[in-house]
């Protein structure tokens, strides 16, 4: 088993262990002191002025969707390159769901395409009310673009940050919601810091923090200015909204406060491991990951491309690497491949030929903390032998 390298993993020290069980010994397991005590952290971190923590990134996306009033009759945008749950947000709503091709360098959102697609849909009458622009490994998307897009053609924009704390777009941490209503994190364990599981929703504005507060927790309000009538007493609440038991608990935020605090060590170490393997696999027939140089990535993935111009077979080199104990994976499959997808809305793969040709060709290394340089080496020694007289140098 020691020798099985994963594609991602946790990182988890003795503080992180010693705050968790701190929180095992109070009176506070549940919804308790610790939450507001990260999303005061996380919101310092990200420079926003409104953090709420929830126990999933996939519930942070759907009540984001709802603070935004997404329901039946609306359509919402997204990558397609990406984890179903950046468009399955949509449809927990009501609302119908399309997709933005990807840019070829940075695989993000192609603002070209979201232009283009916005002209003829506007001529349609067939608007998205929501965008959500994917920072796909780590890296912004072209977020003062797609903001000025919003502003012309009338969409919120909801930043799908899973991949991207810690990562910075023109400077500033990527969270801050400079261009776009809301930010989402996630603290999966294979991101860079980790809840066990658990998310974060992000923004600046007031009154969609209070909302996204309720829809957390059941629509339950104890506020007494939120409520129809004079409270009963001290133990009144009202449900003013139909929310979700999206909460998430002391004990992972426990975690989350300690993990924030070692963000920076887990960021600079990610792009110590990046450094190596370009050095690495610069001359060979791999096309790397391309940084934009208005944004830092947090490098969640390291995606490369085994471009089928050079007669290497993607599906050889992905299973040689992990019949050597490397877990490579693919992050994603097109969402609109999905036979749910397929069945529902009828999505052509014509319409979106960088995302096939993304999906033809890549395949992410791994990456995370404890990955050391002599695994680094092994992986890059798989993937520079020769196979079926091809050699990806």
């Amino acid at each position: 088993m020691n020798d099985i390298i994963p594609y991602g993993r946790q990182n988890i020290d003795r503080t992180d262990i010693k705050n968790v069980i701190s929180i095992l010994k109070s009176d506070f397991l549940t919804q308790g002191p610790t939450v507001i005590a990260f999303e005061k952290d996380l919101a310092k971190f990200a420079k926003s002025k409104y953090a709420v923590a929830v126990n999933s990134a996939t519930s942070a996306l759907h009540i984001a969707c709802l603070s935004l009033d997404l329901k039946k009759g609306d359509i919402l945008w997204t990558s397609p390159i990406s984890f179903v749950a950046s468009s399955n947000c949509a449809l927990y709503c009501g609302a119908d769901v399309n997709f933005v091709d990807i840019d070829p360098q940075t695989y993000n959102m192609s603002t070209k395409d979201l232009e283009k697609k916005l002209v003829t849909a506007k001529k349609l009458n067939k608007l998205p009310k929501i965008v959500i622009p994917v920072h796909l490994a780590g890296q912004s998307c072209d977020m003062k673009k797609i903001h000025k897009l919003g502003k012309k053609y009338g969409f919120k924009i909801i930043e799908d940050a899973s991949h991207a704390i810690g990562g910075k777009y023109k400077g500033k941490n990527i969270g801050n919601c400079t261009y776009s209503d809301i930010t989402i994190y996630s603290f999966h364990p294979v991101k860079i810091i980790t809840t066990g599981e658990g998310g974060a929703i992000l923004t600046n504005n007031k009154e969609l923090y209070i909302k996204l507060q309720n829809l957390r927790s059941h629509g339950i309000t104890r506020n007494p200015m939120e409520m129809s009538k004079s409270i009963d007493g001290p133990w009144y609440y009202e449900q003013i909204d139909l929310g979700f038991n999206y909460r998430i608990t002391d004990i992972q935020a426990a975690l989350g406060i300690s993990q924030l605090k070692r963000i920076n060590s887990f960021i600079k170490r990610r792009h110590q491991i990046v450094g190596l393997y370009n050095k690495l696999l610069t001359n060979t027939k791999l096309v790397l990951p391309y940084q934009n140089n208005e944004t830092k990535s947090s490098y969640h993935l390291y995606i490369v491309r085994v471009p089928t111009i050079s007669n290497l077979v993607r599906n050889e080199l992905f299973e040689r690497l992990r019949s050597n104990g490397i877990l490579v994976n693919l992050h994603y499959i097109p969402i609109y491949k999905h036979p749910y997808y397929k069945t529902k809305f009828k999505f052509k793969e014509t319409d979106f030929p960088e995302s096939e040709k993304y999906y033809a060709e890549a395949i992410s290394l791994p990456i995370y903390y404890d990955l050391k340089d002599s695994e680094i080496q092994k992986i890059v020694k798989i993937l520079k032998t020769p196979f079926k007289n091809q050699t990806s140098s």
